[in-house]
């Protein structure tokens, strides 16, 4: 397996390792799971996210490109400003979802998620135009510091000052002793947080210096997931996939009304105006159980109308949650349901997303005083 530049540190720690695409990677620390969930939402956690892939897009006509492989709008996004988004395939599917962001009027920096990194930059290469680079930031490592205290701890600890920095916004920092590191307030936990960039090298150094902090403790992969589950957020390979389309997803957010050059426009376009066969959902157990990925969901006449594609155990509700596609009359919320797990009907409702509420900060630049 393939090892991230924190490998040694999380090993020094004691976490519980295992694989995720292709590297070996902190599933939990010594708090265990559930622990480590409710100590983002309270304090502040550090992820190795450092499998994820890292590009830029540097050119002219950089930001049209990316309009040529997403259906989302570009060529007015502000300096760093960064978008969520999808990669489409000719037949309107998903081929991952990532966050790229605007540098400058002619450079893109993307982040892709590890299990679709290589398919990604083959898909990028394969559709760059003459004149365009791509450049794989091989050498440079992410962490994510997630939770309330996470930006007094970057300002007590690297005396990087983000107040100014908006949500989905990118900033450059020189921390003390290091070289650049991209500053990005994005996060997969609903929380206040950021992503840092930093070059391999420093990696172990930083992430060190950061978990010295009373406020911030290591957060395995396991945890991550649950929090993203309360989100909301789809995971690639479950949630989402190469059949996906973002209508069906619930994704029209992402979808621009003035750009119909990128791959499956004929099939979302067809799909925002005539609908769906399926919808993703949030879906809430109301008795006692937990249901996972591909559980049944049935209607009050024990009809099969769709399928849970990921769930599990919410700490912050101390109840089972999930997400999942149904036919598009059950997609209203509080909608009673059944999933079917192992041969039992478990009662539950449609619920909307997120389970709770998002602790972001806002998009807007603060006014001058």
């Amino acid at each position: 397996m393939k090892k991230t530049a924190l490998h040694a540190a999380h090993v020094a720690l004691g976490a519980k390792m295992g694989e995720f695409a292709g590297y070996d990677m902190p599933l939990y620390y010594d708090k265990g799971v559930i622990a480590e969930h409710e100590w983002v939402r309270s304090h502040c956690g550090l992820f190795d996210v450092s499998h994820m892939g890292q590009i830029i897009v540097e050119g002219p006509g950089a930001a049209e490109f990316w309009e040529s492989l997403t259906p989302s709008p570009f060529q007015k996004k502000a300096h760093g400003r960064a978008q969520y988004t999808v990669l489409t395939n000719a037949e309107g599917g998903i081929i991952d979802d990532l966050i790229i962001t605007r540098l400058s009027d002619n450079k893109f920096f993307a982040v892709i998620n590890a299990g679709c990194k290589d398919k990604d930059i083959a898909w990028i290469r394969e559709n760059l135009p003459a004149g365009l680079k791509l450049e794989v930031l091989g050498n440079r490592a992410l962490i994510a510091v997630q939770g309330g205290w996470a930006e007094r701890i970057l300002h007590e600890v690297l005396e990087i000052e983000t107040d100014d920095l908006p949500y989905m916004h990118i900033m450059e920092a020189q921390a003390p002793s290091f070289e650049k590191i991209y500053v990005s307030r994005v996060g997969y936990t609903g929380e206040d947080g950021f992503e840092l960039s930093v070059p391999e090298d420093s990696a172990e150094e930083i992430w060190n210096a950061l978990l010295n902090h009373p406020e911030a403790a290591p957060i395995g992969l396991a945890a991550r997931d649950s929090l993203r589950l309360e989100m909301g957020y789809p995971l690639y390979g479950h949630d989402i996939d190469a059949t996906t389309s973002p209508v069906e997803a619930d994704l029209n957010w992402i979808i621009s009304k003035k750009t119909d050059a990128y791959p499956g426009y004929g099939r979302i376009a067809r799909e925002q105006g005539d609908g769906v066969s399926r919808k993703r959902v949030g879906v809430r157990l109301l008795d006692k159980g937990v249901a996972r990925e591909g559980a049944e969901i049935r209607n009050a006449q024990d009809e099969k109308i769709g399928v849970l594609t990921s769930g599990g155990f919410s700490p912050s509700l101390k109840e089972s949650i999930g997400q999942g596609y149904v036919d598009p009359a059950f997609a209203v919320p509080g909608e009673k349901i059944f999933v079917n797990v192992r041969g039992r009907n478990i009662g539950a409702e449609i619920a909307s997303m997120p389970f709770v509420p998002a602790k972001t900060k806002s998009m807007k630049k603060k006014e001058a005083a």
